[in-house]
């Protein structure tokens, strides 16, 4: 018997009733953006694998474990995207939007792909939206990105439930400094590190820091702390991205153990993290890569931007029971109709009230049926009224409206007054 088909492991599809919380959350985001001035751009979701190799970092969990990759007929070695940053840094380069030192303040949205093994708010295909921000070299522009991040968890309802973590990576060179003591301190103590751990010492010792592991933590308590190696630029724009985020009145915590995964991040860098969803506590991070565009081959270009999970978000919005009642209705009013001469009659009016309401969600019957079935599918659609038309109405020219969730008696409306009747029950009501 043959296997059934079935969607790869770690990615999923999104059902009908998931898809109104998507775009509730999409739409709130998408409209924020457009008042904050930031502008949407769209990558391919495959690239040459060269691109992530070259900016996040041979030595990094991403593309030492957790690409997909593969070779397309011509040989050429490709990658489904596992981050924005990259692509994005790779299209501002391509087509010169960042040319004469031009700033550019770019948002994305889409799936991104690691393969990972899948766990609740961690998926092998998983949904992000980023901002990346292109020649603005000031803490300002690092604060904006924290600040509207802020005003979307307060749209959202979920201030209460996050918090933000801050830390500065200082320059390359002030970090290379900070590698070798760290280094140094950490071959000291080489026989209490977990096993990871001791692979990153070698590979990429900053990530470290990051470990979850109790007994490795401890022999960090003392470790030497990046803050004392950094530079005197990076420690002036990081005290002006606090004195700017103080002024705005956002709580934060410095982090001095928060380096994120890649290799591109300097200067700042922030998580916005709950501790609502267990492990997968991160719903938001990002940071300053002042050096990635000329590493890909670029003129010295400063950089910064985050993502955010929309999974984890999602999830968090339903945990704490922050989705609106209204985006679980797809339909306002359902229109039952009885008989050729009445469905004929539906279908035109339906369409004369929708030039005058483009906004109401009107749902005509398909498939003829009983006045029981019908009516039991309107129930079913979760529309606030029910229009009935049969051969007696048609014969008056009026329609039946009827409260479908609450009280109130069936009456009769004219067909001319419809719309301005379902504009004061639904559209305003």
């Amino acid at each position: 018997m043959s296997k059934s088909l079935q969607a790869i492991r770690g990615m999923n599809d999104i059902l009908p009733e998931q898809t109104p919380l998507w775009r509730y959350f999409e739409g709130t985001v998408a409209r924020l953006l457009d008042n904050y001035g930031y502008k949407q751009i769209r990558m391919p979701i495959v690239e040459f694998t060269e691109l992530f190799k070259r900016s996040i970092g041979e030595v990094t969990d991403i593309v030492e474990k957790e690409m997909y990759t593969f070779e397309d007929r011509n040989g050429d070695s490709l990658t489904l995207r596992p981050e924005g940053t990259a692509a994005c840094v790779r299209a501002v380069l391509e087509h010169g939007l960042t040319g004469g030192g031009q700033p550019q303040k770019l948002w994305y949205i889409g799936p991104m792909f690691r393969h990972e093994r899948p766990q609740k708010g961690r998926y092998r295909q998983f949904h992000q939206i980023g901002l990346e921000v292109f020649n603005l070299d000031g803490p300002d522009i690092d604060a904006e990105l924290i600040v509207l991040t802020w005003r979307l968890w307060g749209q959202l309802g979920i201030r209460d439930a996050v918090k933000l973590e801050l830390n500065s990576l200082g320059t390359s060179e002030s970090r290379g400094r900070y590698r070798v003591a760290l280094v140094e301190y950490l071959s000291a103590h080489l026989d209490k590190l977990d096993e990871d751990s001791q692979r990153r010492l070698k590979t990429n010792p900053l990530r470290v820091l990051d470990t979850k592991n109790a007994d490795t933590q401890a022999v960090l308590v003392n470790a030497p702390k990046m803050a004392d190696y950094l530079d005197d630029e990076s420690r002036t724009h990081f005290e002006g991205l606090k004195a700017r985020l103080d002024a705005a009145g956002i709580p934060y915590v410095i982090n001095p153990k928060l380096v994120r995964g890649l290799d591109y991040y300097s200067k700042t860098v922030f998580e916005w993290v709950t501790d609502k969803l267990g492990a997968q506590g991160t719903v938001c991070a990002g940071g300053r890569y002042d050096g990635l565009v000329e590493q890909m081959g670029g003129k010295p270009t400063t950089g910064v931007g985050f993502a955010m999970g929309i999974e984890r978000l999602i999830l968090l919005l339903e945990t704490l029971g922050q989705v609106p009642e209204e985006i679980s209705r797809q339909v306002d009013v359902y229109l039952c109709a009885f008989g050729d001469a009445a469905e004929l009659a539906a279908l035109a009016l339906s369409e004369k009230v929708r030039d005058q309401l483009p906004n109401l969600r009107l749902q005509i019957n398909a498939g003829a049926g009983s006045f029981k079935s019908q009516f039991k599918k309107a129930d079913k659609s979760g529309a606030l009224y029910a229009l009935i038309l049969g051969e007696d109405e048609l014969a008056q020219q009026v329609i039946g409206f009827k409260p479908l969730r609450g009280q109130g008696e069936q009456q009769n409306i004219a067909f001319d007054a419809l719309a301005a009747h379902l504009a004061t029950c639904v559209v305003q009501g």
